[in-house]
């Protein structure tokens, strides 16, 4: 089973993102053929500070190596470092329709919030194909938002496939439920844009005003909780077993459960949970020209194999005269 996932390098990653992506790639590279990198070009949309954009790069990839990511035993790489890329979006950009674009939720999301519309923003599914369907995944690991951005890419691949022959082989999304939308600090989705986030490697004190942050409703503290609708709960069970977070949910529907008490335990489970990588990734960050060789030696395996792609769809389109 081949398992292809990215991320953006636009921030600081944070619990969203190691539950709802890293924590899975990084299992999957013991018992599959796992591909996972770092969505640069996508960050472009963005990130228009380049030495910014340059610095989240690194941490993100000394984030992945301190936390696990082996690449010896998986394909790890920055975006940019294949450019053929960019070639397959744009002989994808044929086949894809205006209507199929225009439908995704998260383009009409960030116009909703005030965000200038371009290209780049418009076109992120493609780009986000290209970037599947260039390796051969079979499967992708998503969070939920990132859903229909997979059955664009299966749109594509089956158009493509339909039009010019078989080339690509058609992805598969897989989201558990567990972990479909993580919520944030103000119980939206935790999103670095809503700046509602817990950061994995954020210094103690920070740490801890985020979390004490977490918003609460106004329930007295001699009535029960609704764990349901609290993000506290969400947030809190990520890090339980499920004997736990049965232990948990009684203590939420039980009268006399104080907020603060919880946010307390919870900013101590954190703390303590990632504690071990932390030295892990103060040492990569310190030592950058070797994460960069490391994601050098990724990207030249994954480009052996994505130029297999281009080259079929290059020659099944016939601009390889």
């Amino acid at each position: 089973m081949r398992i292809l996932s990215g991320i953006q390098p636009s921030g600081e990653l944070h619990i969203g993102n190691y539950f709802g992506m890293m924590k899975r790639m990084i299992e999957y590279q013991e018992n599959h053929e796992l591909f996972c990198f770092l969505v640069n070009y996508h960050a472009l949309t963005t990130v228009f500070e380049p030495e910014r954009l340059r610095r989240k790069t690194l941490e993100a990839a000394s984030d992945f190596l301190a936390l696990g990511i082996d690449p010896e035993k998986s394909i790890f790489w920055v975006q940019s470092d294949v450019p053929e890329v960019t070639e397959l979006t744009w002989l994808l950009s044929n086949v894809t329709s205006m209507g199929l674009l225009e439908r995704c939720h998260a383009y009409k999301e960030k116009i909703s919030r005030g965000i200038t519309p371009n290209h780049g923003i418009f076109a992120y599914p493609v780009l986000m194909a290209a970037d599947i369907l260039m390796y051969g995944a079979n499967k992708v690991p998503v969070g939920k938002d990132q859903k229909q951005h997979v059955e664009v890419a299966r749109d594509i691949a089956i158009r493509f496939n339909s039009t010019y022959g078989e080339t690509f082989v058609v992805p598969e999304e897989e989201i558990p439920e567990e972990v479909a939308t993580i919520p944030g600090l103000d119980g939206q989705k935790m999103s670095k844009s809503y700046d509602n986030t817990i950061p994995i490697f954020c210094k103690e004190k920070e740490l801890r005003k985020r979390i004490m942050s977490i918003k609460t409703d106004s329930t007295p503290v001699d009535q029960s909780k609704d764990p349901d609708k609290s993000a506290l709960y969400e947030i809190y069970a990520l890090f339980l077993d499920k004997q736990e977070r049965a232990v948990l949910r009684d203590r939420f529907l039980t009268p006399g459960l104080q907020y603060g008490v919880v946010k307390q335990e919870l900013f101590a489970r954190v703390w303590e949970f990632f504690k071990p990588y932390r030295d892990k990734r103060d040492e990569y960050l310190q030592r950058p020209d070797t994460v960069r060789d490391i994601l050098r030696y990724g990207a030249k395996k994954a480009r052996a194999i994505g130029s297999e792609y281009l080259m079929k769809a290059r020659h099944n389109v016939g601009v390889d005269y």
